[in-house]
C-alpha cells in the first residue's frame, strides 16, 4: 500500500476480445488500445476508440468521447441511468460501451488497493475450494458514488494472497451473474497484477460457466507514474 500510494496513475496496453460485444450488437478488434486510469480517484481513459484519433474520458457522472483536440464527438451525463431497462442482449452505443470500458477497467486495475478507499466496506466471507485449494473471499460493498459492475463483489484470494477470481453482477446489462478468472501475474515497480482476465457467467452453485469466454482483457507494458 506504501507503494501503491506513491503512484497517482497507471497505463496499460489492453487487448480485448470475447462473446459480450456480439451480444451487444458491437463488433471487438483485436486492436492494442492504450487504457489509462487514475489510482485514488475514478478516473480513465482509452485510447484509440472508434477512431485512431479519438479517445475516451470517464468520471462516475459523464463519459465523453473526444478528438486528438479535445473537441466533443459525442458525451453523456449521468450515463448509468441511460442502462435503466437494460438486459443481456440490449443493444449499446458507443457512449454505453466507453462508460462500461471506463468504470470496468478503472476497476480491475485498481485492485485489489480499490478495497481500501474511503466508502468501500470489506468483509471476509466463507471460502471458497478450488480443486483443493483453499481461497479466502473478501466482499466487498461499494457506496454509490463509486462507478462498477454492481454493489456487492467478491475477491478470491490463494494462499500467496494473490487475487484468483473476482465475482461481480453486470448490473448494466440485466444484472447477470459473472465469474472473472485472473492469471499469469507480471511485477511492475513493486507491484503484482494479473495480465490475463477471462470473465465468465455464473452457474447455480457458484462455478463459472467456461463456455463461451464473455470478456477476454489481455494486460501489458504497464507503467505507474
Amino acid at each position: 500500500m506504501h507503494r501503491w500510494k506513491k503512484f497517482s496513475r497507471l497505463e496499460a496496453t489492453i487487448v480485448t476480445g470475447g462473446a459480450f460485444w456480439a451480444m451487444k450488437n458491437l463488433v471487438q478488434d483485436p486492436t492494442p488500445r492504450r487504457m489509462t486510469v487514475s489510482l485514488h480517484e475514478e478516473r480513465s481513459s482509452v485510447k484509440p476508440f472508434g477512431d485512431p484519433d479519438w479517445h475516451t474520458s470517464f468520471v462516475p457522472e459523464h463519459i465523453a468521447i473526444l478528438k486528438g483536440d479535445g473537441s466533443i464527438v459525442s458525451q453523456r451525463d449521468n450515463p448509468r441511468e441511460s442502462f435503466v431497462g437494460h438486459e443481456m442482449l440490449t443493444p449499446w452505443d458507443p457512449l454505453h460501451r466507453a462508460y462500461f470500458n471506463g468504470y470496468a477497467l478503472w476497476t480491475y486495475l485498481t485492485t485489489p488497493f480499490l478495497l481500501a478507499m474511503n466508502g468501500v466496506n470489506v468483509s471476509e466471507i466463507s471460502p471458497w475450494i478450488e480443486t483443493g485449494e483453499t481461497w479466502r473471499v473478501l466482499r466487498a460493498i461499494f457506496p454509490k458514488e463509486i462507478a462498477t459492475h454492481s454493489p456487492v463483489q467478491d475477491f478470491f484470494f490463494d494462499s500467496e494472497y494473490q487475487l484468483r477470481r473476482h465475482d461481480y453482477n453486470v448490473d448494466v446489462a440485466g444484472g447477470f451473474e459473472a465469474a472473472q478468472l485472473v492469471y499469469d501475474y507480471i511485477e511492475v515497480d513493486g507491484i503484482r497484477l494479473p495480465s490475463k482476465r477471462r470473465a465468465y457467467t455464473r452457474n447455480s452453485d457458484s462455478r463459472p460457466n467456461l463456455e463461451p469466454v464473455m470478456v477476454s482483457i489481455d494486460i501489458s507494458n504497464v507503467k505507474f507514474s
